[in-house]
């Protein structure tokens, strides 16, 4: 390689593993799209019905019901994010409750008498679905050292170093490269005979900033070690993001959004000068390899329920599935003897160790996790918040509500209006959140909107109230502090308000 090529190289190897693919990349890899599923009377009636509100006296016309008629007006209890879809047919509740089953199974290592059963890891981070989405809700770092962080986890990956690999990740052939021995995602448990991959060490570094009102909020940073790896030291260069497990509630609902309604409202360069500048997520579904709108995960790397459910039976418990067939699991090809470990494939069975029909029940057991009716929806401090919330310019990444498909696969989400808080596009949020680790067109500093349905009832149901991708804000006012980069003008106005009105705003949002 001539010195001038390999310069250039590497000049443009470090800019995309710190930026990621042009911002523009969803523009010319995603076609244009309309909704096709609407009359010209339907649109007329759904422009009207999502357009935002200027009228703060009072909640509304259906405002309580964000996920419109599957919404579970069930008690708000440890079991609120655990209720199917409202509207659902009996036949629907049964396969609901099978996915259940499922969902909550607790998988073993091969060999083993458990047939059916059996193929866990060789390495993984929990033993069942439910260990990471705890109760169906919000996982969290670790509270002390004896603490195993289950429903966290540590992504990795490392720059471009070949002029194969730049090419791959600018053309979104792969969303990012892994790190050659321990691979996208670090393991921290692992079947006997096997060390697991390292384990997670973090503390914690404050500070304080300073409120209108003579108030002050201290928030805190996660400093993340990887300790007692099994394999040697990392490659240089390694990049780390750390994970907590998203709440399932409202997944199918965000599936059955028509693409040209995220789409709408991206706008990469910041064309109307309103400072923020969404960009959709450009991905590869694994299921037929062309690149769609990537809508779950915190960087919006996954398309659909499906892959999500299938990258994290692969990823997180070491399981094939169609989509991802490999026996091993994610046991790189610098680890023979993990690849050398029995797998739970069972020929009767299948030629992976979980079916189509069990990753098909899983997936609609999670399309179909229901969110909870609002609470307080006509309280005046919750309409003071909503007026504060709107105010500050929060719907410019929230977007409070959509109308869904009308031929949405699943009958009981069509044409439903929701409210999940969501554009579901990825937003530059300021080098105080960013993890300085691309995936796909996400540079190291963007994050996709969360949806904060349900986010009000994250105590309720996991026991603590830690937001995040990481878990570090205690609660909806510090996670609002550490908003920054397109969100740093909202955050301000935050700031300045007076105590009451951060009240009433955190009381709204918590009221979602």
């Amino acid at each position: 390689m001539g010195a001038g090529l390999g310069l250039a190289l590497a000049a443009a190897a470090h800019t995309l593993s710190l930026e990621g693919p042009p911002a523009d990349a969803a523009s010319t890899l995603l076609p244009s799209v309309e909704r096709d599923d609407l009359s010209r009377k339907d649109k007329a009636r759904v422009a009207a019905v999502t357009r935002p509100t200027d009228d703060f006296r009072t909640a509304e016309r259906f405002e309580a019901k964000p996920g419109g008629a599957t919404t579970s007006e069930a008690r708000a209890d440890r079991n609120a994010f655990s209720h199917p879809s409202a509207n659902l047919t009996f036949e629907g509740r049964e396969r609901f409750f099978v996915g259940n089953g499922l969902f909550r199974k607790m998988w073993v290592a091969a060999p083993s008498s458990t047939a059916a059963s059996d193929g866990l890891g060789p390495l993984f981070n929990a033993r069942a679905c439910q260990r990471c989405h705890l109760k169906d809700g919000r996982g969290h770092p670790p509270s002390d050292p004896d603490d195993a962080a289950t429903s966290m986890l540590v992504r990795l990956s490392v720059p471009p170093s070949t002029a194969e690999e730049t090419g791959s990740l600018a053309a979104l052939e792969a969303m990012r490269i892994p790190e050659p021995t321990y691979g996208g995602q670090l393991q921290d448990f692992a079947v006997t005979g096997l060390p697991a991959e390292g384990r997670i060490a973090l503390s914690w570094e404050e500070h304080d900033v300073a409120l209108a009102g003579g108030e002050t909020a201290t928030l805190r940073k996660p400093v993340l070690e990887i300790v007692d790896l099994a394999d040697g030291p990392m490659a240089p260069g390694t990049m780390m993001s750390l994970r907590v497990a998203n709440p399932m509630i409202g997944l199918g609902l965000l599936e059955a959004v028509h693409p040209a309604d995220i789409l709408a409202r991206a706008d990469p360069f910041d064309s109307d000068g309103d400072g923020i500048a969404g960009r959709a997520s450009v991905v590869r579904d694994p299921a037929t390899g062309e690149k769609v709108l990537g809508r779950f995960g915190w960087k919006a790397s996954n398309p659909t329920i499906r892959a999500q459910s299938a990258d994290a039976f692969f990823n997180d418990m070491g399981l094939s599935t169609a989509l991802f067939p490999d026996g091993f699991g994610a046991c790189t090809a610098a680890q023979a003897p993990c690849r050398a470990m029995p797998d739970g494939v069972q020929p009767h069975m299948g030629d992976t160790e979980v079916s189509d029909e069990m990753l098909d029940l899983v997936t609609f057991y999670a399309q179909n996790l229901a969110v909870p009716v609002r609470r307080d929806v006509d309280d005046p401090q919750v309409l003071a918040g909503k007026a504060l919330f709107y105010g500050a310019g929060c719907p410019a990444c929230h977007t409070p509500k959509y109308v869904t498909r009308r031929d949405a696969q699943n009958p009981a989400q069509r044409f439903q209006l929701i409210w999940p808080y969501t554009d579901m596009l990825l937003h530059d949020m300021g080098e105080g959140l960013a993890d300085g680790r691309p995936v796909g067109v996400a540079s190291g500093a963007h994050w996709r909107t969360p949806p904060l349905w349900g986010v009000g009832l994250t105590d309720a149901v996991n026991g603590h109230d830690f937001l995040l991708h990481d878990g570090r804000a205690r609660g909806v006012l510090e996670a609002v502090l550490w908003h920054g980069g397109e969100a740093a003008a909202a955050r301000e106005r935050v700031v300045e308000m007076t105590p009451e009105e951060r009240d009433a705003l955190v009381r709204f949002v918590e009221s979602l």
